[in-house]
């Protein structure tokens, strides 16, 4: 086997770096150096395919690499399967290629090669594929799953707008302006009057976030328990989803919500429609220049602060303290970077989105922690969670 090529030898480590870190970091990045040289080298690669050992190592991160490449035509072939009805279509029962294609008025050669590539993807299965039994389709597991996630639908959709702007994703990065798709849709992340906004501008994107709360308020309410407290305030609560998921599940809860005028309106809508009227109030005003409502002994911030840069945060999070008496509690829920298990999430997906969006960035979970204690909260904990997917859960204690 070849020594790897001069320039990608390891480097002689700095006794810095032993005296500052000790020695077990010096050894890890004697090592890592010497893998890198190693994964560098094509011979190292082809005997890693062949000995038993490593090879099953090396074919899953082959086929990890390919997923990479194709991930866009993976995501197209689930956009068709949405826009065309198709797991609808088969919740009814398995239908065979020619149903399908009579129905949606499409080529039968076409449409088998989206099957073909819907059931490598688990979306969906060959059902009776044998000898002189006519092929039939049904539902798969993932498939299954985005028929009952209605949020997950709407985000495939909404998807070709991001596209748009991660068509070039270097000049995306060279420039984070507001002339993206973006944040033209995301009307209140760069708006410099978030609070004129009218019904039309937070219309579609109320609407999207609507969609995919109640999988959030699932996350949410698995991991804290809501019947301990009296009054919750829900700041940038949307259309109401998640106060209305909360109080169908606790009756005696008083509900307070506070987002933009317009889409506050939306939700009192939506608090009249549930039965929730009399119970839930709606305060239409702007996070940093209108007067937080008082009296709750819990506030929730869902899927926000993401939304916005560290000033803007800090800010919010000091005003959020200084309404909260003593001993009352703040329920922080986010996607987090650095998330064991779902970092392609926050990490990899909402570090685009974001930055394309024109504002915000994903964090970990000990810095909202000590962003939280910088603006004056005496305590913070990370809840336990299943499945911390779609957010994190932080309590905090002011």
């Amino acid at each position: 086997m070849s020594a790897a090529p001069e320039h990608l030898k390891p480097l002689p480590d700095p006794p810095a770096l032993a005296a500052e870190h000790g020695l077990l970091t010096l050894i890890k990045a004697r090592f890592l150096r010497w893998r890198d040289g190693m994964l560098l080298q094509r011979r190292f690669q082809q005997w890693a395919l062949s000995f038993p050992l490593t090879r099953p190592i090396a074919r899953r991160y082959a086929v990890r690499l390919f997923d990479l490449c194709a991930g866009f035509i993976y995501s197209q072939v689930l956009l068709a399967a949405v826009r065309l009805d198709l797991f609808e279509m088969l919740s009814e029962g398995p239908l065979s290629l020619a149903d399908m294609a009579k129905r949606l008025r499409m080529r039968t050669d076409a449409l088998e090669r989206l099957l073909q590539a819907a059931v490598a993807l688990d979306l969906l299965e060959q059902r009776s594929a044998h000898a002189g039994v006519e092929t039939t389709y049904g539902l798969g597991m993932l498939g299954a799953s985005v028929l009952t996630s209605p949020g997950v639908r709407a985000m495939i959709q909404h998807h070709a707008l991001f596209y748009h702007d991660m068509a070039d994703p270097v000049a995306l990065l060279r420039s984070r302006g507001s002339d993206r798709a973006m944040a033209s849709y995301w009307a209140y992340a760069t708006s410099q009057a978030p609070r004129e906004l009218h019904d039309v501008a937070v219309g579609e994107y109320s609407a999207l976030m609507a969609a995919s709360q109640p999988m959030v308020a699932d996350e949410i309410l698995a991991c804290y328990n809501f019947s301990k407290h009296k009054h919750l305030l829900d700041i940038g609560g949307g259309e109401g989803v998640f106060l209305s998921e909360v109080g169908a599940r606790h009756p005696k809860l008083r509900l307070t919500l506070m987002d933009l005028p317009a889409v506050a309106k939306r939700a009192a809508q939506r608090f009249e429609r549930l039965g929730l009227g009399a119970r839930a109030d709606c305060i239409g005003g702007s996070f940093l220049s209108d007067p937080i409502p008082q009296g709750a002994d819990l506030v929730s911030l869902v899927r926000v602060a993401h939304d916005h840069d560290d000033e803007f945060v800090m800010q919010l999070f000091r005003r959020i303290r200084q309404v909260m008496a003593p001993g009352a509690k703040l329920l922080l829920a986010e996607p987090m970077a650095q998330t064991k298990g779902a970092m392609p999430v926050a990490d990899a997906y909402f570090a685009m989105y974001l930055w394309a969006m024109g504002s915000g960035r994903s964090r970990r979970a000990d810095e909202l922690m000590t962003m939280l204690n910088d603006a004056g909260f005496r305590t913070t904990r990370l809840l336990r969670q299943a499945m911390p997917l779609q957010v994190r859960v932080i309590l905090a204690e002011a």
